[in-house]
């Protein structure tokens, strides 16, 4: 661990505050779909560097999945040496600039900050961020030292998180490594899930150009259980094969009128709107239902990403139908707050039981009713109980339900041998990621279901380790 050269005693730092990060006023922010935060300044980055402690036993980076040296990273940000700062971080971690943007560094590194006990921890994301954009504006980004070639091939299902993670680590150590991706882009939930205003698709292809740079081929359109099986890799001449397909399949509440017209799950409102650029119809040939009153049902990230997608796409009111109270949310508390200042309106401990349609089948509104919470249940959080006779209804012209995701089935139905548990995810060692087939590994929401971008990121990190110890012995 470095220490910074800037001279500030503890007590200097621990005066500094947190430095706000810059962002689109509100009234432009939600007609368009730009980038709402718009990242530190030079100077405001080195600032909120001077704030780390430079801690001799750092906690922050037990919170961090794939482990990067955040203070050292930090300290090289505190003497203005960013590009020194980026490579640091590329050591562990292949994607900074989306990390940056997209992880939950509040329930990860920044929660175990010594500066969070007592007020505000450092914005360890934001600075990633910064010095991932500083590299990628000022034409800096290096192509790490590839290792002598192996004359091994590696097979990834699925361009996602975990699947980019392990292709980048494994091309570093002299693998070819060949991604096949269902969709005609790659990124995955990068891509089709998470809004241009939150991530950019530019940062998403610029990250996945540096893989390229590093020698990993990606085949888009390749539906891999359909078109190409497990099985077929390997009499390719694949010597192992790396499962990263997500928890794509959407959930439903099962309840009357569900299949009304007008009513999507979040999965297919977010790609169309994501992936294929409904936003700009008739630019782009993907129309989207223009609605006046939206409910999102659900109050997670992808339902906050909805109902601020469906504030952008025109809707007068839009809603956030969670069966809990505000602190069960499971939403970063800024998206949460950014949604707020856009305009959403919360109905909290209420929960759909209906839908009623009008006389062409199209959903004109939910019929709701009150929850009171109880004892914790098997999620930790309080148990949601319906209020006897407090329904009511909520007019609205389309629905979109964010209740969570479950595993894609395409690739475990076509694998013979492949274990899963009772809820179709692919069970793995998580000190290995090694599936119940040799040779075949996987990770990411495929096996954990719906969770965070670094966890994926840690578990590819994790299975490229396994896979090189494991060909490295055949």
């Amino acid at each position: 661990m470095t220490m910074s050269k800037d001279k500030l005693t503890p007590k200097e730092r621990l005066k500094i505050p947190r430095q706000p990060m810059p962002q689109q006023p509100v009234k432009e922010r939600i007609k368009n779909f730009k980038e709402v935060p718009l990242g530190f300044q030079p100077e405001q980055a080195i600032r909120e560097a001077q704030r780390c402690l430079q801690c001799k036993n750092p906690t922050c980076i037990k919170g961090c999945p794939v482990l990067i040296d955040i203070p050292y990273f930090i300290g090289l940000i505190a003497e203005g040496k960013f590009i020194e700062a980026v490579k640091k971080i590329k050591e562990t971690n292949s994607l900074p600039a989306i990390c940056g943007r997209v992880c939950p560094q509040e329930n990860q590194c920044e929660k175990y900050c010594v500066l969070a006990k007592g007020g505000s921890p450092v914005a360890i994301g934001r600075l990633e961020r910064f010095v991932a954009d500083y590299e990628r504006s000022r034409g800096e980004v290096e192509i790490p030292v590839i290792q002598s070639p192996k004359h091994k091939r590696i097979a990834v299902v699925g361009a996602g998180p975990a699947g980019l993670t392990v292709a980048g680590d494994l091309a570093k150590l002299g693998y070819e490594v060949t991604i096949f991706e269902a969709l005609h882009k790659p990124g995955g939930v990068l891509v089709y899930g998470i809004p241009e205003f939150r991530l950019p698709k530019a940062i998403v292809e610029a990250e996945i150009d540096y893989l390229k740079a590093m020698g990993v081929k990606i085949e888009l359109d390749c539906v891999v259980g359909k078109t190409y099986t497990v099985s077929e890799m390997f009499k390719d001449k694949y010597s192992a094969v790396f499962i990263g397909t997500g928890a794509g399949y959407p959930s439903f509440q099962n309840i009357p009128g569900e299949n009304l017209c007008g009513i999507l799950s979040a999965n297919e409102f977010l790609t169309r709107s994501n992936l294929m650029k409904a936003y700009l119809f008739p630019k782009y040939a993907t129309p989207l239902p223009r609605a006046k009153r939206v409910g999102v049902i659900g109050a997670g990230n992808v339902a906050m990403d909805s109902a601020r997608t469906a504030v952008r796409l025109g809707a007068e009111e839009t809603f956030i139908i969670y069966r809990r109270s505000r602190q069960e949310m499971p939403a970063r508390i800024e998206e949460i707050e950014r949604a707020e200042e856009e305009g959403v309106k919360f109905y909290l401990l209420t929960n759909p039981v209906q839908y009623i349609g009008d006389e062409k089948g199209w959903v004109k509104e939910a019929v709701c009713i009150k929850m009171r919470l109880g004892e914790p249940d098997a999620s930790g959080r309080a148990k949601p109980i319906p209020v006897e006779g407090s329904e009511f209804t909520i007019p609205l012209d389309l629905v979109v339900v964010a209740i969570g995701t479950r595993a894609n089935p395409i690739v475990p139905a076509t694998t013979p041998g492949l274990k899963v548990n009772k809820w179709g995810y692919i069970e793995v060692n998580p000190q290995t990621m090694a599936t119940s087939l040799p040779g075949i590994y996987a990770g990411g929401d495929i096996v954990t279901g719906s969770a965070t971008v670094i966890e994926a990121m840690g578990a590819g990190k994790i299975a490229a380790f396994s896979i090189d110890k494991y060909l490295s012995n055949i």
